[in-house]
């Protein structure tokens, strides 16, 4: 079990100062890039610390700490290797934003695909939040095309084409985030995860950069581990230093068997494509994390990817990973123990892939419950005193926050009993990891008093729905399907695996220290059954149906909001505000007569902060994985102070992917990805009215 922070604090700031006031007498932390290789203390209180001291001077070839960043651009997914989603940029400020319009719309380069591929089938959950360089914007598409736009006009200056080049037969793809970006000053390179390859194009022309490593190409499907397959990921890469560090979606065709391989991460050098490192999420001879797996299941036990977005703090050379469940989501029993790093959040060194610090969320994870977004990092005054933080956001709604360097908690955090399980062969850990500051930012667990009662015959319904399962606190195991008379269909989780937060993530304000948070209330259901036959899978159990929780009169089993957004001050552990996110069903015909107030979108939004503004979409009505009545066409722009909504505009469809902003030939532009069933995947650019 992960130790409990000692560490108490006064939770307020000093009055009459502000943040930059703070920053200023606080001054600078020591910025040595030393690193702890931390513990459980109480599985391995004996070991002793091991601190080793780099010198930056020695850290990477050429290297120099990433520039100050142009505010007219947005260089990475997350605006900057921190992940804060925030823009210096103020030319729409809340006395003019609702003069906002649409200035530009460019459709996804896949549905050009059709005339070579009539039969192919297009996902129109358009993931990607482009990055915009000087004169260029760069964008990928589900299938994995890459194309640079002008960023006044959405007009295409170049487009690589995997299919038309030969490296990729049959176009095909789910969903792709984006694309990376890395110069040294003269060279511009964009690097693109294209199904199982990661290319290197020239930012200026893109054309495959050939001295990158097979002709511009590295086969991401190829692995000195023989269990590795196939490769499948949906994020962006980060470039951090000179290094292209890749997680991975899948490395084998399915989850379905318990002998796995780990979900590698992996880094290449910027210039020649040459492997740097590999770190592998499940523990190797040697790791004293071994321990945490029974029976030597460490040896056979895969994934425990990075599956999302990853961080960096570049100047002390770390990089944040939040880490998946091992093999499988559901069902453990084949893997008892703690199973580190499953669920963690792991900082590691850039230079060298070795893990610096842990923090394990999640023991023996059930519930799908991985890290789903990028960590946050962030500088933070507490108690008088600048604090460097990593705060990562979760699907059962808590904010981890630790200090970055040792990765040591900024508030305490509590283990506390959980239920155990009843599914044979299984032992669910006894207790988890709950962080004392903030407090949840959305609901965690199911009681009768949570159930939807805008009238008593929804309440009635809603109550005899959740009699047929099991349900209860937060970390309630997973059950097996009893298909007899009276017999339970599931566990109800609560936040479900599209609960909390997801891959949106959350936004911080550098200057405020304030994160902003969307969230989902959406619980979701587990049964487990037997595998189909033994050729199937080796798991004595796997996931079942139903995997929706049923609707009373169509409508989501608990109260509302459904969709929200919390303001979290990270100085003090204390949330600022929350509002629903969008108006919700208000008008379903059994509670439109009731003239409610909004009731929130459950969809998975993302956040995206200016200088003076908060701007959220709904998330698309075409979003993966997500229960009914979710998502909405809307997209605003808030008071970031007071949570107040001031403009919105209704979109051809809702927002699928992360929002971004930039300057353009003396505008402000803001894009953003939409698309839904009948609206083709695109790009929507917004302007002031001229």
């Amino acid at each position: 079990a992960d130790h409990v922070s000692s560490h108490n604090h006064d939770f307020s700031l000093a009055k009459g100062l502000s943040m930059r006031v703070l920053k200023r007498q606080a001054g600078l932390l020591d910025t040595r890039n030393a690193y702890t290789r931390r513990w459980p203390r109480a599985i391995w209180s004996t070991i002793p610390v091991l601190t080793v001291q780099l010198s930056i001077a020695g850290c990477g070839q050429d290297f120099t700490h990433e520039p100050s960043i142009d505010p007219a651009d947005w260089p990475h997914y997350g605006r900057d290797l921190a992940a804060t989603k925030y823009s210096p940029l103020d030319q729409v400020s809340a006395a003019n934003v609702d003069q906002l319009e649409i200035a530009w719309i460019w459709q996804s380069a896949d549905y050009d695909l059709l005339a070579r591929d009539p039969g192919i089938s297009i996902n129109p959950n358009y993931q990607v939040t482009p990055i915009k360089i000087g004169e260029r914007l760069y964008a990928t598409t589900n299938m994995g095309q890459a194309v640079a736009l002008d960023p006044g006009t959405g007009v295409e200056r170049w487009r690589y084409d995997p299919y038309a080049e030969g490296l990729r037969d049959q176009p095909v793809g789910r969903t792709n985030r984006g694309v990376a970006y890395w110069s040294d000053g003269t060279n511009e390179r964009i690097f693109l995860g294209s199904g199982r390859y990661l290319v290197a194009l020239d930012a200026v022309t893109g054309n495959p950069l050939t001295e990158f490593g097979e002709g511009g190409v590295i086969d991401l499907a190829v692995d000195s581990d023989h269990r590795v397959t196939t490769y499948r990921w949906r994020s962006p890469p980060i470039v951090v230093r000179n290094a292209v560090i890749v997680g991975s979606q899948a490395m084998a065709p399915n989850r379905n068997w318990q002998t796995a391989p780990p979900g590698y991460v992996r880094a290449f050098d910027a210039r020649s494509g040459e492997l740097l490192w590999r770190f592998s999420p499940i523990p190797e001879p040697g790791d004293p994390a071994i321990e945490t797996w029974a029976d030597s299941s460490w040896a056979y036990t895969g994934n425990g990817n990075v599956w999302t977005l990853m961080s960096a703090d570049e100047e002390l050379g770390h990089v944040y990973l939040p880490l998946k469940t091992t093999t499988n989501d559901w069902y453990g029993g084949h893997r008892l123990g703690d199973n580190l790093y499953g669920e963690s959040v792991v900082a590691v060194d850039v230079e060298t892939g070795e893990r610096v610090w842990h923090y394990q969320m999640v023991r023996h994870g059930l519930w799908d419950y991985d890290p789903p977004a990028a960590p946050n990092v962030l500088d933070v005054v507490i108690d008088g005193r600048m604090r460097k933080v990593v705060a990562q956001v979760t699907k059962q709604a808590f904010v981890f926050a630790f200090d970055r360097e040792t990765g040591e908690p900024i508030w305490p955090i509590e283990d506390r009993r959980v239920p155990s399980s009843e599914v044979p062969g299984e032992v669910a850990a006894e207790t988890q990891p709950f962080p004392t500051h903030p407090a949840p930012f959305d609901v965690q667990g199911i009681t009768i008093d949570d159930l939807i009662d805008f009238t008593p015959e929804l309440r009635a319904e809603a109550e005899a729905i959740v009699s047929e399962f099991v349900y209860g606190e937060m970390y309630t195991p997973p059950t097996v399907l009893d298909d007899r008379p009276g017999g339970t269909k599931g566990t109800i989780l609560m936040p479900g695996w599209v609960g909390g937060a997801n891959w949106g993530g959350a936004a911080v304000d550098p200057e405020t220290g304030v994160l902003y948070v969307p969230s989902v209330t959406s619980p979701s259901v587990t049964a487990l059954v037997p595998p189909a036959d033994p050729d199937s899978s080796d798991f004595n159990y796997v996931r079942g149906v139903p995997r929706e929780v049923p609707m009373p009169s169509g409508l989501p089993l608990l109260k509302p909001p459904y969709g929200r957004i919390t303001a979290i001050d990270m100085n003090t552990g204390e949330h600022l505000w929350m509002r629903p996110n969008g108006q919700g069903p208000r008008t379903h015909p059994a509670i439109a007569e009731l003239d409610l107030p909004w009731l929130g979108q459950r969809g998975r939004a993302a956040p995206l902060l200016t200088k003076s503004l908060l701007f959220l979409g709904e998330g698309s009505e075409a979003a993966l994985s997500i229960l009914p009545i979710a998502g909405g066409k809307f997209f605003r722009a808030w008071n970031k102070e007071t949570g107040d909504v001031l403009w919105e505009i209704e979109l051809a469809a809702g927002t699928s992917g992360a929002p971004m902003t930039y300057m353009a030939n003396g505008r402000q532009f803001i894009v953003v990805g939409i698309g839904n069933e009948e609206t083709p995947s695109q790009l929507v650019a917004l302007a002031l009215a001229r």
